[in-house]
């Protein structure tokens, strides 16, 4: 039971973003007992329409003197306590509540109490047969017993959840069940290909240690952990991944004996099926696209309405949300849908700090408890207790300006008045709106220095402070490109997407390309926060507004890689998630590229091989990269 709750809470922790000691602390001494004296707590096995039974736990308010909707979680993290636990914390937030609702989580199929076996985002099955089962059928056959068997529900089921619990909350909505009257996907997945793990076809190093969460086999319901995380016996990640070398090296990382675990299985050596996912499909191939669920959310009906919630600064999971949100605008022009976007890593809202902070960068004081007081909750109260129309009382999008810290209202993401404007790279490290001429601006890609991601020494699990990290130790280095503007003689403020239009040559036949915004603050601003790291001052701070990678050899499909050819000027588009940050008067907007960033995303071998997964150590060559001065980036700009 021990081992079950040093990791079960060590993967929340992760994975719902509460990885700050001293959050901790605040939330100790923060401990509400209003849950524990006006609830009761009831588990029960669900029996899904293939015969499998799914592990449900119910919160009922004890005072039956009225109904209550339904709000619903489905998790593969894990619905403890079992037994006759309580949680101290239930639901989205405190103000829900204390103001009446019946709270359910439930262990997705194949996970912890449930029965069955587990997929990595599961793939949806379309005009499914009477016994064909996944997590749609899962959530409408969990909703249809609730509603039916819980007493005091007033029929209206509520969904919301976080990151994974995220998707599961998406999922709720495809074919929804009549009862589904309003969900919250929340720094939701949306394509495995795209969130989490990987970037644009870039592997996400940075997150080997947490695949064995998801990828141990399992066939029998626990209450105890069954799987376990490798071990790097180290405080430096950057070295240990570099000493590793070859992606194949990690291989013995995602064996059953080499993690010390209890085998659930009769082998000595089982791989991890989510590893052995991971390296044997590099490319976008039919099993990452049967399990996105973006692709599908023209089965979102109108009877659900939707909130979108994510945050700007969110490592994990940005285009999940983003490209939710904009998949139902496209497909559903009758739903009700929104956006909500704050200063947040991930998770970040559902926390009850005072001071709002990312890494070293202060945004604000009680973001997010006003975000749950003022906007989740009048969602759900609106759609679950309420009228249930349109006239929510809530903007269609309430987005936070990351450059002038203030939230900001519009009827439409992004906002109606956005222009597209184009930068060029130009020489002499500038940005300029006019394309002067096209020279070559070349670097050593050195396989054997990599640019860190980071400029602390440390082994995290999945890191998220480099999202607001200041970048002046990147911008000091040869192999890394700058380009910025004058200093701004009145506030420039994005709104949306941007899309990086590189012209680059290479020596080799592969290579990753980085590309970076950042906001450079005045050299005399005075102003610090009692967070910032001790070797560092915001005068001239190098704030990274938002930063995405593409794996070359997707440069034209990410279903079919190609190589470069050699030396020859090569088209490379990235798209960078959304930002909506003002560059206020007396700051610079800094562009930087780069080809490396370690160990964020594992190494570009820059030699082509048809699954770096399986590349040699031979294969890894130091190449020369070049960036033609007619590159641009495009940015939507409000007006």
């Amino acid at each position: 039971m021990k081992q079950y709750l040093l990791l079960s809470i060590f993967s929340i922790f992760l994975f719902i973003g509460c990885n700050s000691s001293k959050d901790q602390e605040e939330k100790k001494d923060q401990k509400d007992t209003f849950v524990i004296d006006n609830y009761t707590k009831k588990e029960v096995d669900i029996i899904m329409r293939d015969g499998v039974k799914l592990h449900t736990t119910i919160y009922s308010p004890k005072d039956t003197s009225q109904e209550y909707p339904i709000l619903m979680q489905r998790t593969p993290y894990s619905s403890a306590p079992y037994g006759e636990g309580m949680k101290t914390k239930i639901g989205p937030n405190i103000h829900l509540m204390k103001e009446g609702n019946i709270v359910v989580y439930q262990d997705v199929r194949g996970r912890w109490m449930s029965e069955g076996v587990y997929d990595n985002m599961r793939a949806y099955i379309p005009n499914k047969t009477e016994n064909q089962s996944d997590e749609v059928s899962d959530t409408y056959d969990t909703i249809d017993w609730l509603v039916k068997n819980v007493e005091n529900n007033n029929g209206n089921v509520g969904t919301w959840g976080i990151s994974y619990p995220g998707h599961y909350a998406t999922i709720s909505t495809i074919d929804a069940h009549p009862a589904l009257k309003a969900a919250s996907p929340q720094a939701c997945i949306g394509d495995f290909f795209f969130d989490d793990f990987h970037h644009n076809g870039a592997f996400l190093l940075s997150y080997f240690r947490a695949i064995s969460l998801f990828g141990t086999y399992k066939d029998t319901p626990t209450d105890s952990a069954w799987y376990s995380f490798p071990k790097m016996n180290s405080q430096d990640q950057y070295q240990f991944f570099l000493d590793k070398g070859p992606l194949k090296n990690l291989n013995e990382y995602f064996q059953y004996d080499k993690l010390d675990v209890n085998a659930t299985a009769s082998k000595d050596k089982i791989d991890d099926f989510f590893w052995k996912e991971i390296t044997e499909h590099p490319n976008y191939d039919s099993v990452w696209q049967s399990k996105g669920i973006i692709q599908h959310l023209d089965k979102v009906p109108s009877s659900v309405a939707t909130m979108i919630v994510g945050g700007w600064f969110d490592a994990e999971d940005l285009y999940g949300p983003l490209e939710t949100y904009k998949g139902i605008e496209k497909n559903g022009k009758e739903n009700y849908n929104t956006l909500v976007f704050g200063p947040w890593d991930h998770g970040k809202w559902s926390r009850n700090t005072v001071k709002n902070t990312v890494g070293n960068y202060y945004f604000g004081d009680s973001i997010s408890l006003k975000f749950q007081s003022e906007i989740e909750t009048k969602f759900f109260n609106h759609f679950l207790k309420g009228k249930g129309d349109k006239n929510s009382g809530l903007p269609e999008a309430y987005v936070f300006d990351s450059g002038k810290k203030e939230w900001k209202s519009y009827d439409a993401w992004p906002p109606k008045n956005v222009v597209k404007q184009d930068w060029f790279l130009s020489e002499n490290q500038t940005l300029t709106s006019d394309k002067k001429s096209t020279e070559k601006i070349s670097f050593i890609s050195d396989i054997k220095r990599p640019v860190p991601y980071s400029e602390d020494i440390k082994t995290v699990f999945t890191p998220r402070k480099y999202m607001t990290d200041d970048q002046r130790f990147a911008a000091r280095r040869p192999d890394v490109l700058v380009f910025e503007t004058d200093v701004l003689t009145e506030d420039y403020t994005l709104a949306g997407d941007i899309l990086a239009k590189l012209k680059v040559a290479t020596t080799g036949t592969a290579a990753d390309w980085i590309v970076k915004v950042i906001d450079v603050h005045p050299s005399d601003m005075e102003e610090n926060n009692e967070g910032l790291q001790d070797h560092l001052k915001m005068s001239n701070y190098h704030l990274m507004v938002r930063s995405e990678v593409l794996r070359g050899r997707f440069r034209n499909s990410f279903e079919f890689p190609e190589p470069f050819i050699a030396n020859k000027k090569t088209d490379v588009n990235i798209k960078l998630q959304d930002v909506f940050h003002t560059f206020k008067k007396g700051h610079k907007l800094q562009v930087q590229v780069q080809s490396t960033w370690f160990p964020l995303i594992d190494l570009n071998p820059q030699t082509y091989v048809d699954n770096i997964y399986k590349a040699d150590e031979a294969d890894f060559k130091t190449q020369t990269h070049t960036v033609f001065t007619d590159s641009s980036i495009e940015f939507s700009v409000l007006k």
